[in-house]
């Protein structure tokens, strides 16, 4: 980083974020790109009674979004959080006297936290879904009363 010139505490904090923003948005994109045929042919969706309503492409977009995004934030925050921690942690007397503990401190902490989010991931954005009635085509609606559809995310 002093090559490039850049020498403010704040710009370089930020350089040391970056990969795990990339990180982050590629694991986004890949789920976008892997699943890109359930967003143009669409997922199942059903009614409260579990009965397998139709295929709506709306509800799959909405899926893999929602997909996406989740796993984009765990992935971020896993990667981003220890290097923030850690490069506080570096001012303290414990890691300047002891800098082989930074070694084996990072991985602790890229575990500690992916063990945290990965729960909250899944409380944040359930595994089954829910769509209103007003969102979905309008040749599954004409088979139904419903006002909510489920469907299912996945991971």
């Amino acid at each position: 980083m002093t090559r490039f010139q850049l020498r403010s505490p704040s710009v370089q904090s930020f350089m040391k974020v970056i990969p795990g923003l990339l990180t982050a948005a590629l694991c986004g994109f890949n789920v976008l790109v892997i699943r890109a045929s359930e967003f143009e042919k669409g997922i199942e969706i059903m009614d409260s009674k579990g009965k397998i309503v139709g295929v709506s492409p709306k509800a799959g977009e909405k899926a893999v979004t929602e997909t996406a995004v989740s796993r984009a934030v765990v992935i971020g925050t896993t990667l981003c959080v220890p290097d923030i921690v850690l490069h506080y942690l570096k001012r303290t007397n414990i890691l300047v006297k002891n800098p082989r503990l930074c070694r084996a401190l990072r991985p602790t902490l890229i575990v500690f936290i992916l063990g945290l989010m990965i729960p909250a991931s899944f409380s944040w954005i359930p595994q089954y879904g829910t769509i209103q009635r007003s969102l979905i085509e309008p040749d599954i609606i004409s088979s139904t009363e419903e006002t909510e559809f489920i469907y299912y995310r996945g991971l």
